[in-house]
C-alpha cells in the first residue's frame, strides 16, 4: 500500500529581535523599518499560500506551544502580550522571543488558521501531524558582525551569514541542514538549530527561492527568506 505523496511546503525565514516591534524599537523604528518590511512580504507570502495551519519552530522553543499560550516583550519596557492562537489563557504556557516574534508576524499579517510553536526537535513530528501546514522559522544570524555587536566583531560571522544566505537564496535545503552547528554556537548565530531543522524537513525536494532582505545592521545578521518546497511522490 503506498502512502499519499506530500504537499508542497510554504516557507518563511525570519529573523527574530523585539526591534522588530515597532513599539519595542521606539525613535529606532524607522532603522528597522526594511526588515521589517521583508518579514511581512515574506509572512504575508505565507498567508497566503499557508491559509490552513503553520508551524512556527524556534531556535529557544521546546516541547509544543498551542491555542493560549502568549509570550510578552515587557523584558524590553513595552507593555505588549502576544498569543500564538487564539486569546490568552490563563495558565497557559508562555512562549520563548522567537515564537512571541513569530506569532506577531502572523497575527500583523492576518494569518486566519492555527498555529503550533515548536523547537527544532519537534519540527518534523509537528508538520507530520498538519498536512499542508505551512512553515515560519525564526532566527538571527552571527551577533559578531561589528564591533558594536552583541559579541563584537569577529571575521568569520560575515562570511559564516553569507553561506546561509546563500543557501536560502538557493534554496539548498541540503546546505541549510548542514551548517555547523559548533560554528554557529560560536558566532553566536542563534537561528542555526530552527535553520537545520528546517533544511533537514525539506532536504531532497526541489525549492523555489526567493532572499528578501540579508544585513546587518546592529551587527547581527539578519536573513529573510521565502521558499516553496516541491511536494513528494510516494
Amino acid at each position: 500500500m503506498s502512502s499519499s505523496p506530500a504537499a508542497a511546503v510554504p516557507v518563511a525565514f525570519c529573523p527574530c529581535p523585539p526591534l522588530l516591534l515597532p513599539e519595542v524599537a521606539g525613535r529606532a523604528a524607522a532603522d528597522t523599518a526594511a526588515l521589517r518590511a521583508a518579514c511581512t512580504d515574506a509572512v504575508a507570502a505565507l498567508v497566503a499560500a499557508a491559509p490552513g495551519p503553520v508551524v512556527v519552530v524556534g531556535p529557544d522553543a521546546e516541547g509544543r506551544h498551542g491555542p493560549g499560550d502568549a509570550g510578552d516583550l515587557r523584558g524590553f519596557g513595552v507593555d505588549v502580550e502576544v498569543p500564538l492562537d487564539g486569546e490568552v489563557r490563563p495558565g497557559g504556557r508562555r512562549l520563548p522571543l522567537s515564537l512571541t516574534v513569530g506569532a506577531w508576524l502572523l497575527r500583523r499579517a492576518g494569518h486566519p488558521g492555527p498555529r503550533v510553536g515548536v523547537g527544532p526537535g519537534d519540527l518534523a513530528a509537528a508538520v507530520a501531524e498538519l498536512p499542508g501546514a505551512g512553515l515560519l522559522v525564526m532566527g538571527d544570524g552571527s551577533a559578531r558582525r561589528s564591533e558594536k555587536a552583541p559579541g563584537h566583531l569577529d571575521p568569520a560571522a560575515a562570511p559564516f551569514d553569507a553561506a546561509v544566505a546563500e543557501a536560502l537564496a538557493a534554496g539548498d535545503a541540503d546546505a541549510l541542514a548542514a551548517v555547523d552547528p559548533d560554528e554557529g554556537e560560536r558566532l553566536l548565530a542563534a537561528g542555526v538549530p530552527a535553520w537545520r531543522a528546517a533544511g533537514a524537513l525539506l532536504a531532497g525536494r526541489d525549492v523555489a527561492a526567493e532572499l528578501r532582505f540579508d544585513d546587518a545592521p546592529f551587527g547581527v545578521g539578519y536573513l529573510v527568506a521565502s521558499w516553496t518546497a516541491a511536494g513528494t511522490t510516494p
